[in-house]
């Protein structure tokens, strides 16, 4: 059983609740309304900012005052804390819960309660969780027991010398900061290439990082002369983080693939989020790593949307682990989905069944597809048609047309012989078009059985253009009119930079929001600035290494203090076992076992 499909306990906290209950030894253990409340707040957040599908599991007799439900969260009891944490890892496994609080009464005296806090691994992994191990529920001796937990397995070391890796050094002013670019190059030209994915990924080490910063992307054979070379900068004022998360027709085959297995985080995330697509994930995996074998296309909607949203959700992640806190989120399409996941309007396993959901009802509508037109949304309105409509409005001469497959033809055939360029977005589908609305009806009705909550932080729409108002983050009705409406990207990234300078970070492959934001009038005068994560083309896995360490050297120079430690595990983790074997975890995930 691989990793993704076990439980983990993620922590363990000793609370006393005020009113204890009685220990087991003496009489039957009675949970109060007060000892319930206290397991709900044991890891130090308000329960609204717990998962919506929370579920309190009790190892205890009965309850006093406490329902079927309290303060909004299911929950039960057990015999004793051993059938609770089994029936914890049932529930986390079969996906009716994406959390359970375990309580085990009377432990370790009679007057504290311990509080598991139980999540699938991978999902822990990638959230970058405190986990004790993993649940053994394999072991035998009956419900009762205590399962034991197995140690996550340690970190694999992967010190490659001829792999990329990010250098990073600081100063208190230019002076300074020159003279430790200049004690940094002789020990850069005379390291043996062996040990140079071992030294220190900033200097000076031991200090705090001060306002001048340098950082360079190298191998061992260029790291001199890449440090020489490199510009510092003045990172005393950074600017806010805000993450871009692209849609359909950024996609392209083999996406992110070089990280796989080479990250931790990244590997875990994009595990967690195929593991809950069924029989697909794997199929879907297959395809994604062996794209010259794989069995559907990945322009196909059935690979595009559920990969996409796992690589962008991902590559989320990864930004996440490195310490970086954005201000605000932004997604283009199938990527608002993925912003919304991260902004808690939805879980992540509510947000695949959405995207499945859509997949499932795009491949009943007859073929279509997408066009970039280099015009203004006023310039092509002359050349729509009841079957064509404006998808997306990018940039002010950049907008994309969608529709049934002959229809979308004759325009595209009109606009050339009229001057314009036009351009075959990949897609197979006419999302952003009228052909779509029996797809958006449908799965209107499945997303009204999904919790959907208000964003927690500032979360920008492309189909308002606008904040996401909590009314609209919760209406099903929204999310499902997203398959036809128009994508007002552009009008969104304005209110966006109105509302700050910020730096954009394009969370997804292709750089297609890069390039959009690189026209924004904030990003040509440097009041804002962008970088992409991925590269703008299909390449090798090192040149996917590569751009995620430029961009975290970006992030860096800006003046965020990244933990530099899980960004070195870009030079310094890799996981090469058989497909199928149990991924490894890094082991400052890991804490023992008291």
């Amino acid at each position: 059983m691989s990793l993704t499909q076990r439980s983990a306990v993620v922590r363990r906290l000793i609370v006393s609740p005020g009113s204890a209950p009685q220990h087991r030894s003496t009489a039957p253990v009675v949970a109060s309304a007060a000892a319930v409340s206290a397991v709900l707040r044991a890891f130090g957040r308000p329960p609204e900012d717990l998962p919506a599908r929370t579920v309190v599991l009790l190892g205890a007799d009965t309850l006093d005052g406490v329902g079927p439900e309290h303060e909004g969260f299911t929950v039960r009891t057990a015999d004793t804390p051993g059938r609770a944490l089994r029936q914890a890892h049932r529930e986390l496994h079969e996906g009716t819960a994406d959390l359970a609080l375990v309580a085990g009464f009377g432990e370790p005296d009679p007057r504290t309660i311990t509080v598991y806090a139980v999540k699938r691994a991978a999902e822990a992994v990638a959230d970058g969780d405190a986990v004790l191990g993993v649940l053994d529920v394999t072991t035998p001796g009956g419900e009762d027991t205590t399962p034991p937990l197995r140690p996550l397995t340690g970190s694999p070391r992967g010190t490659d010398p001829d792999r990329h890796r990010l250098v990073c050094w600081s100063g208190q002013n230019a002076d300074d900061e020159m003279r430790v670019r200049d004690e940094l190059l002789p020990m850069l030209s005379g390291v043996h290439r062996e040990i140079f994915p071992a030294l220190p990924a900033t200097v000076p080490c031991g200090t705090a990082p001060g306002p001048i910063r340098g950082a360079a992307v190298t191998v061992s054979a260029l790291a001199a002369p890449a440090v020489h070379k490199a510009r510092a900068t003045d990172a005393s004022r950074p600017r806010p983080v805000a993450l871009l998360f692209p849609g359909q027709g950024s996609q392209h085959a083999g996406m992110a693939a070089g990280l796989y297995r080479r990250e931790p985080v990244f590997t875990a995330a994009v595990d967690a989020a195929l593991s809950h697509m069924g029989e697909e994930g794997p199929r879907i995996r297959a395809d994604w790593l062996d794209p010259a074998r794989a069995a559907i296309g990945i322009d196909d909607v059935r690979r595009a949307q559920p990969l996409l949203f796992a690589i962008d959700y991902a590559l989320g992640c990864l930004v996440l682990s490195w310490g970086v806190r954005p201000t605000a989120l932004l997604g283009h399409s199938a990527g608002e989905l993925v912003a919304a996941t991260f902004a808690g309007v939805v879980s992540l396993r509510d947000a695949v069944a959405m995207v499945l959901a859509r997949v499932r009802e795009a491949v009943k509508i007859p073929a279509g597809g997408m066009l970039a037109v280099a015009a203004s949304e006023e310039q092509v309105l002359p050349y729509l048609t009841a079957d064509v409509a404006v998808a997306a409005v990018n940039a002010n001469q950049q907008v994309m047309l969608a529709g049934s497959k002959d229809p979308l033809t004759e325009v595209a055939a009109r606009l050339k012989a009229d001057g314009h360029t036009v351009v075959t977005v990949p897609a197979t589908s006419p999302f952003h078009s009228p052909a779509m609305a029996p797809a958006s009806d449908a799965v209107e009705v499945a997303y009204r059985d999904i919790p959907l909550r208000e964003p927690k932080m500032a979360l920008y729409s492309g189909y308002t253009g606008a904040l996401m108002s909590p009314q609209e983050a919760r209406s099903p009705r929204f999310w499902a009119r997203q398959i036809t409406d128009t994508v007002y990207f552009r009008k969104a990234l304005d209110e966006l930079l109105a509302a700050d300078d910020v730096l954009l970070v394009e969370v997804g492959p292709r750089q297609t929001l890069t390039a959009f934001a690189r026209r924004h009038r904030s990003v040509r005068l440097g009041a804002g600035a962008v970088t992409p994560v991925l590269p703008a083309r299909a390449g090798t896995p090192e040149a996917d290494r590569q751009s995620v360490l430029t961009a975290a050297a970006r992030i860096w120079t800006e003046g965020h203090d990244l933990d530099l430690n899980a960004v070195a595990r870009l030079w310094t983790w890799s996981e090469e076992e058989a497909a199928g074997a149990e991924p490894r975890v890094p082991a400052r995930a890991q804490t023992q076992l008291a």
